[in-house]
């Protein structure tokens, strides 16, 4: 039970972030119709950090050792440069997320990455 609510968090945390990446980062773009399709959106992101992050994390543990946690900001970009093109394959939510240019992905991932410090620090 414990491990759900972690989850349904985690997904909530990841909703916030997108809504407020979308209203503070020139560039990233949402074209959802409703809160139905960024909690879809937010599913999608929680399921890339949860089967993807952990292997990231182990491939390039060194390099997060040495720059002392920055590289975790590298993954998470990287996380997030791959969504909309994960979610480009699933019909009903193509075209809804779009990231326009690098600075955009690079505030973003700053939002993304202090609301999930902040949803693990709570879970």
């Amino acid at each position: 039970m414990r491990g759900i609510l972690k989850f349904i968090l985690v997904v909530a945390g990841n909703a916030l972030a997108l809504w407020l990446a979308w209203l503070y980062v020139p560039g990233f773009v949402l074209n959802t119709s409703d809160w139905v399709q960024l909690g879809l959106l937010a599913l999608v992101l929680a399921l890339l950090n949860g089967l993807l992050k952990p292997i990231l994390k182990l491939i390039f543990g060194p390099i997060i050792i040495l720059t002392l946690g920055i590289g975790l900001l590298v993954i998470n970009g990287f996380i997030l440069y791959l969504l909309p093109i994960i979610v480009n394959y699933i019909d009903f939510l193509r075209g809804s997320i779009m990231i326009q240019d690098i600075p955009a992905l690079v505030y973003a991932t700053l939002i993304f990455t202090v609301i999930n410090f902040v949803v693990h620090l709570a879970a």
